[in-house]
């Protein structure tokens, strides 16, 4: 029998605080082939342009609890054997890989393709968006956490094309010695994700693709290619510095003796699309 794939379009915005990577996930599931299973949307509350509120340390909870609710729902309608995910932010990965772990227990690894390894918690950060690896993991705010009835095991994640984490995630990634790939890594070779596949003994790969571990020079619809921005907005940041050759380079070495179940793409930030969107609204005969 074949493997059933659910591709879900999740426009989620709010666990970045950001509403234009709702239209960045619509233009994900226009641009993407057509799906050969089962396609639905995950239902997310519209932008109104009032501010979220923050509910126990986290913006938008409420929200981001229910949306994730609703993609249980549909996943949990479906049992796919695999999962295509268009984003949105990086949290629309949380019910998906959480169902995933419990399909394929400990043959499933994840490599998590990121500027950034989203462990942090409330104490560092109110955007959800940067928690979503931690709670897969079993750690962060309890309510997250408490979706993942499988954990992910350490041993089982590689991120690759991280660089400059805080001190925090510093500490939380030799804490818990999960292996990391750096840009400069990767552009020399992909023996690393191999070798990691091999020691780990990885059957199947789930793979989170945060778009902004692309250089914002070379790729720019991600939130750090802002036209006009002021000079020192993102200071501090990591920022992608990996070409779309990079990144495909990385994913072709680790599906090359795995199976893939699981692919997400998140944050896609179409900055002239947002403004070609805004220029039609202000055009005579078109409201």
């Amino acid at each position: 029998m074949d493997a059933k794939t659910l591709r879900l379009s999740f426009p989620q915005w709010q666990g970045g605080n950001n509403p234009p990577y709702r239209l960045g996930a619509q233009l994900l599931s226009f641009l993407a082939p057509d799906a050969t299973g089962p396609v639905e949307e995950v239902t997310v509350s519209e932008p109104t342009g009032e501010p979220l509120t923050e509910v126990e340390g986290i913006m938008a909870k409420p929200q981001l609890l229910r949306q994730l609710g609703n993609a249980q729902q549909i996943i949990d309608k479906h049992r796919p054997d695999a999962i295509v995910v268009l984003g949105g932010d990086c949290l629309v990965s949380l019910a998906p890989f959480s169902y995933l772990l419990e399909k394929y227990q400990d043959k499933l690894g994840v490599l998590w393709i990121d500027s950034h390894p989203d462990v942090q918690t409330p104490k560092q950060f109110s955007h959800a968006h940067a928690y979503v690896l931690g709670a897969l993991l079993g750690t962060g705010d309890p309510s997250l956490v408490d979706q993942v009835s499988t954990k992910l095991l350490p041993e089982k994640v590689m991120i690759a094309g991280i660089h400059h984490p805080s001190a925090y995630e510093r500490d939380y990634l030799e804490h818990h010695k999960i292996a990391t790939f750096s840009p400069q890594q990767i552009k020399q070779g992909t023996d690393t994700i191999s070798e990691w596949i091999a020691k780990e003994e990885i059957e199947f790969l789930a793979i989170h693709l945060d778009l902004d571990v692309l250089d914002p020079r070379l790729f720019r619809s991600v939130l750090f290619a802002e036209p006009e921005q002021s000079p020192h907005k993102f200071d501090g940041i990591a920022q992608g510095q990996l070409s779309i050759e990079d990144v495909l380079k990385v994913i072709t070495a680790a599906t090359s003796t795995t199976q893939t179940v699981g692919l997400t793409i998140a944050e896609h930030m179409p900055w002239d699309m947002l403004n070609l969107q805004k220029m039609l609204r202000a055009l005579p005969l078109m409201t």
